[in-house]
């Protein structure tokens, strides 16, 4: 069984070609059980939670693999500077069990994670966007404007984030990175000149208001992926033509949840996921005024095209 570190794993993971992969690999489909989620309970911090996310390939695919990702997602972890989020991916033969890689997790989570939240744009943001206002600033949220940059001429990056300090160490990466990259000083404003406005976040109360967007933003929220996490209020979503990764995240994030049940949005403002606007099965972008928001819990499908891709690039 191979071991691949965070290194060879980003170097395998190159946006471009992930996200064409993606496109594929949500276009044909892989079997992706629902993931398993366990609250660990906490006196003192927030609770963390384990998940647990298998996919595996369908039995017509010449060469059939097998995953798995364990996660573990602890918010506590800010107060000990260490990492919300660690994960680990295996990846097996389908059809004969055998473990072929023991991969760095972390990585295929934050990338995978980005380029989806670009196909995402492919489909649904203006072809002219260049003006990205990023929340968050960890992780995920850091690779986001490398991965839009993949797919649209962005230019000017706005961050955003309650670790001020986090916010300007991930500006002057950024600026380092070809980017015209400033920190937030009134975020009214940055949403309502964004082309963009993207959240990578563990926010349980919104951040982003309706009344704030302009015409023609697109929405893109990749931080929340429980019942009780929400970076956006229910006027954004009012406002907001969605879509979303897979059509799970309709019992999983927060950000559709809770509007849902208390009747702010009906489930027919939810015009389809990820693999319809792969496979032209729905409409995407419709007008340069509209406002659309793509909502990202999390796919199984994503972690095997990533694992795949790793797998590929260390066989010779």
């Amino acid at each position: 069984m191979k071991i691949i570190d965070a290194r060879q794993a980003a170097d395998a993971l190159a946006y471009g070609a992930l996200i064409d992969e993606l496109a594929k690999g949500f276009a044909v489909g892989c079997e992706s059980p629902e993931r398993h989620h366990h609250t660990i309970e906490s006196r003192v911090l927030p609770d963390s939670t384990l998940l647990l996310m298998p996919a595996w390939d369908y039995e017509q695919m010449d060469r059939r693999y097998l995953g798995i990702k364990i996660v573990s997602v602890c918010p506590g972890n800010s107060s000990r500077n260490l990492p919300g989020l660690t994960s680990t991916y295996i990846l097996c033969d389908a059809d004969t069990g055998q473990q072929l890689a023991f991969i760095d997790g972390n990585t295929i989570t934050a990338r995978r994670t980005a380029a989806t939240a670009a196909l995402g744009a492919h489909y649904l943001s203006r072809e002219d966007s260049s003006r990205l206002l990023l929340i968050g600033s960890g992780k995920v949220a850091s690779l986001v404007p490398d991965a839009l940059r993949a797919i649209r001429p962005i230019t000017e990056v706005a961050v955003w984030d309650i670790n001020a300090s986090a916010a300007k160490d991930l500006v002057h990466r950024l600026n380092d990175g070809g980017f015209k990259a400033r920190l937030v000083e009134d975020l009214e404003r940055e949403v309502g000149a964004a082309d963009i406005v993207s959240a990578a976040t563990l926010a349980i109360d919104p951040i982003i208001r309706g009344e704030w967007l302009s015409e023609g933003t697109h929405v893109d929220l990749i931080g929340s992926f429980t019942p009780n996490m929400r970076e956006a209020d229910d006027a954004v979503m009012q406002r907001a033509t969605i879509y979303v990764d897979r059509p799970e995240a309709l019992k999983e994030a927060g950000d559709l949840i809770q509007p849902l049940q208390c009747g702010a949005i009906t489930e027919d403002q939810i015009v389809g996921a990820l693999q319809d606007l792969c496979r032209n099965q729905c409409v995407a972008r419709t007008s340069a005024r509209q406002i659309t928001l793509f909502k990202a819990v999390g796919s199984s499908l994503a972690d095997l095209v990533a694992a795949r891709m790793v797998y590929a690039s260390v066989q010779g």
